[in-house]
């Protein structure tokens, strides 16, 4: 009998090893990890720089609080604001914590309550950000949602400005959906929802949870666009798989977040940033970017030319080694069969098989795992 409460769909592996792109099972198969720990180990597993750096840190102290000044804290503040173009940021431990901070900072700041989302976003797990999702699958059961959030649709320019009022705290958004199906924003749009929110006196919210971090071969996916948020939520890959997460905002918006607005007791936690500055050193160094835009340039490369002829392949979406195949039956199935050829992936969505590769994979091993994935494609 197990003691844990059946909260996820768990696979038949439990791992005992993971190295770089691959992770080892208790019964002694070998993987191609093409999951990432879901964009989490983006410097592939145990990456020897960071594990020195975390252990030297552990060798200091390991926590104390945030009544301290903690030097690391300042130091990765900085590589966020400086790869970001923002100034602030506050630390917490995941994702949603990151969103939570992001909502909070958002209303007090402009002393509006309503955030506009999108359809088939996903922001997180606690009470507001599953809320703030456009998913109502994730919400079944528990009850009524907390009020103050409208959900529109993703490049419908029309439904954003009916949904625009005086009392928008915010529009929150990923340039591209991760969970929702790697649903790409259009540039065009995503541009003019910033220059409506601003004219509004709205902040511009972007969850880089799953695109940040060098994902899709810059430090964050909105620069791919030119874009100017007002708050970015960081999180999965910032720490190679130690939990940690943030928000990076304007200077301007210093005077919500004064002493005592919010707080975390873990957030900053120094082991944690020992890895986050590691991490950061390597990621956001513009040639291992570059090499990330190469990767991911081969990657749909190999599967366009792969798959265009296959009954069942619709079309790729994504960027960088942010990958979607979108297909003409339902993904699901096709994880387990990559089980069996020893390929670890993802879904988005009910149609879309989700690759989120590290982005130190090598050019063999995303040979090798398009090799696989035309296997169970078209087999």
């Amino acid at each position: 009998m197990s003691h844990l409460f059946p909260t996820y769909a768990r696979w038949d592996i439990t791992p005992v090893k993971a190295k770089g792109s691959y992770l080892t099972a208790k019964d002694g198969k070998e993987y191609l990890d093409f999951t990432s720990g879901i964009s989490v180990c983006n410097l592939g597993h145990a990456p020897d720089n960071v594990k020195t750096a975390v252990e030297e840190q552990l060798n200091q102290f390991w926590h104390t609080s945030n009544l301290f000044q903690i030097e690391l804290q300042e130091e990765v503040a900085k590589q966020l604001a400086d790869a970001s173009g923002l100034d602030l940021v506050f630390f917490g431990n995941s994702g949603a914590e990151a969103n939570e901070a992001a909502i909070k900072l958002a209303r007090k700041s402009t002393g509006r309550t309503k955030v506009i989302t999108f359809v088939d976003s996903f922001h997180g797990r606690t009470f507001a950000t599953m809320a703030a999702t456009g998913q109502d699958k994730i919400k079944i059961g528990f009850g009524p949602m907390l009020e103050s959030f409208e959900y529109i649709t993703m490049n419908d320019l029309d439904s954003l400005t009916a949904a625009l009022d005086d009392n928008t705290a915010a529009i929150m958004f990923e340039v591209i959906q991760g969970e929702g199906g790697i649903n790409e924003g259009n540039a065009e749009f995503l541009k003019k929802a910033e220059e409506l929110a601003h004219q509004n006196g709205s902040l511009v919210i972007i969850d880089e949870i799953q695109t940040g971090i060098g994902r899709t071969g810059k430090p964050f996916a909105f620069q791919h666009i030119g874009l100017n948020p007002d708050i970015v939520s960081v999180a999965k890959g910032i720490a190679s798989g130690f939990p940690l997460g943030a928000i990076i905002g304007k200077a301007s918006l210093a005077e919500a977040f004064s002493a005592g607005s919010h707080g975390s007791t873990f957030g900053g936690n120094p082991v944690a940033l020992a890895a986050a500055k590691e991490t950061l050193n390597t990621i956001f160094d513009e040639s291992f970017l570059a090499d990330v835009t190469q990767k991911g340039e081969q990657l749909h490369s190999l599967l366009e030319e792969a798959l265009k002829e296959q009954p069942i392949f619709k079309k790729l979406k994504g960027r960088g080694l942010m990958v979607g195949i979108e297909l003409n039956e339902e993904a699901g199935p096709f994880l387990a069969k990559a089980r069996e050829h020893n390929l670890l992936i993802l879904t988005a969505g009910t149609h879309v098989i989700r690759l989120l590769p590290p982005l130190t994979a090598t050019e063999a091993e995303i040979q090798t795992a398009v090799n696989v994935i035309t296997n169970i494609l078209t087999n």
